[in-house]
């Protein structure tokens, strides 16, 4: 093993140790009660000495050296196994607490109100992002005449391709929603579909409606399923505690490997791009602050409590692996009832993602569409535009490259071509930090309306001024 290579490790496993004795070596002198840290400033401190040791890698060795590339797989092995640990408890937790919600619920037609409001909440902020995507397109005058894939941008189009579009090309909007219908749970508990999360959610909807039933022709046994329900609950969320422990280190590896393999060169060669997604992702975070403010929910208060969640999203670009993090501070810091939580979690990774789903493929149309002869400021064609983006963006993966999945759907349903998908391989990554934290809060945007439409936000949790910690309680 390179000396360089060794020295980086051992000073990345230093700063790990640091930062779990960090709260003990500031307030040595202080009683133990005051030598504990909330788990959201474990966060904060994780994600700061992350972001300084990051810059100071990049500083020695640039973004492309070997030793790095192989420091970062060391690295890794925290930053990506936390991910991995994350979407390992996705699905028992989905399935765990919508299973319980709904059996809780002793009431089946709220279910469907529920999921009414959060899918239509997802819809509506989607057909919105695809507007504002229109909007900043025309404001940067950006377009794809004149641009040419070179071999490695081509190759990775075909890539792309043969990954995603296979699976969804030949799909009608019939075998779409059918596709959401679970056939084989048990296959669906392992995420081999893109529409595996809202097979699982239906799959325990039907389970906890089943118990609900039971309960009302059999009282002694229906009892005897709420029971273990609830200990299974119990058992999954003790499991999701362990897992979130974890989080700020975690955080400092993501964080490192984000910072150190930042390409300065790529993001300036498609600058306005870039530029122009992320004042497109701003502006779609003000109409989250809007919806939230009209729904009577302080919306400097909402991002304050959900900031810890929309950090980890922007650094592991996963919508799926957000999923508990999301569910514990919409319980836990937003008083949303768990039914609503879990819901808006399960549907905010495959349904309605603003980012990834609506502003993107819109953008990328708006470019490609001159290139055909097709006038992207014709008001029939944008509404034509605006239609197709929402209607596609029902089940999308929430994982990393989602963005992509969607735009090979939207692009050929408007006869458009692909090829610009794989000129801006280069800087995808960049902007789909910034998509997927935008996904990830308009999936909690929605749990908090519904919750509010429906009168169940706990007002004393919502309001709450202190620090109250993801998984603290």
């Amino acid at each position: 093993m390179e000396p360089l290579l060794v020295v980086n490790v051992l000073v990345f496993m230093a700063l790990l140790l640091l930062l779990s004795q960090l709260p003990r070596r500031l307030f040595h002198d202080k009683p133990a009660a005051h030598q504990q840290w909330s788990l959201a400033k474990k966060v904060l401190a994780g994600l700061v000495i992350g972001v300084l040791f990051g810059l100071g890698l990049q500083l020695v060795y640039g973004n492309d050296h070997p030793i790095l590339k192989e420091s970062m797989n060391w690295f890794n092995i925290v930053g990506n196994g936390y991910v991995q640990l994350l979407q390992m408890i996705v699905m028992p937790l989905i399935f765990i607490s919508i299973l319980s919600a709904i059996a809780k619920l002793y009431d089946a037609a709220s279910l469907g109100k529920i999921s009414v409001l959060i899918i239509t909440t997802l819809l509506f902020t989607t057909l919105i992002a695809a507007l504002v995507g229109v909007l900043v397109t025309h404001l940067f005058a950006l377009t794809a005449e004149g641009l040419t894939a070179g071999t490695q941008e081509i190759a990775g189009l075909s890539v792309i391709e043969s990954k995603y579009r296979d699976k969804v090309a030949d799909w009608t909007a019939p075998q779409l929603i059918l596709s959401f219908i679970p056939k084989n749970p048990f296959a669906d508990l392992t995420g081999t579909r893109p529409t595996s999360i809202i097979s699982i959610v239906i799959f325990a909807a039907f389970l906890g409606v089943a118990s609900l039933e039971l309960l009302r022709s059999n009282a002694e046994k229906g009892q005897r399923i709420l029971v273990a329900i609830d200990a299974l609950q119990s058992w999954v969320m003790h499991l999701v505690k362990l897992v979130m422990k974890l989080t700020p280190y975690g955080f400092l590896a993501l964080m490192t490997n984000m910072v150190a393999s930042s390409d300065i060169e790529d993001i300036t060669k498609l600058g306005g791009f870039v530029v122009a997604s992320y004042l497109g992702i701003s502006i779609m975070f003000i109409v989250h602050a809007l919806l939230l403010f009209i729904s009577g929910v302080n919306p400097l208060r909402f991002f304050k409590k959900v900031w810890p969640v929309l950090t980890f999203a922007f650094t592991s670009r996963s919508s799926a692996a957000s999923i508990p993090l999301s569910v514990e501070v919409q319980t836990r810091r937003l008083g949303i009832s768990q039914s609503v939580a879990s819901f808006s979690a399960s549907f905010g990774a495959s349904i309605g993602q603003n980012g990834c789903a609506g502003l993107y493929p819109a953008m990328l149309a708006v470019m490609v569409a001159p290139t055909v002869g097709i006038n992207p400021l014709e008001l029939k064609w944008i509404a034509s535009l605006v239609v197709v983006v929402t209607i596609s963006s029902i089940g999308v993966a929430g994982v990393g490259g989602g963005a992509i999945f969607a735009a090979l759907i939207v692009l050929p349903a408007l006869g458009l071509p692909v090829t610009l998908v794989a000129l801006l391989i280069t800087v995808e990554p960049l902007i789909d930090m910034g998509r997927t934290a935008l996904n990830v809060n308009g999936a909690i945007t929605a749990g908090v309306i519904t919750s509010q439409l429906m009168k169940q936000t706990d007002k004393a949790i919502m309001n709450a001024e202190d620090d109250i910690a993801l998984s603290q309680q």
